[in-house]
């Protein structure tokens, strides 16, 4: 039964939507980062003001820090619709959101 619950058990992934000279992207990396060191899950950032991240930008311009968290299942490589955390939110936030999306 436990091997079981282990096969189709969900991971997060995390993903951080920033950009450089933001003061609150840099506490938003520091709570995360702060998370990510008791609990190691995938995690990427993504510059909205990079070439190539528009659609990023056109989505987020007004809105950085933004923090998706979703997970994918063992069995498929789609990831689920992505929980948001918005702005200035703590550690204990995302942790919360982390264990809301990965049950």
């Amino acid at each position: 039964m436990f091997a079981t619950r282990v096969l189709y058990s969900q991971a997060a992934r995390l993903t951080l939507f920033t950009r450089a000279g933001c003061g609150l992207c840099d506490t938003a990396k520091h709570n995360v980062s702060k998370f990510l060191a008791r609990k190691p899950l995938p995690y990427s950032e993504v510059d909205i003001m990079e070439p190539g991240n528009k659609a990023w930008k056109d989505v987020y311009e007004f809105d950085v820090p933004v923090l998706h968290i979703q997970t994918e299942t063992k069995a498929s490589s789609e990831l689920s619709d992505p929980k948001k955390l918005f702005h200035r939110f703590t550690e204990q936030e995302v942790e919360e959101a982390v264990n809301e999306v990965s049950k």
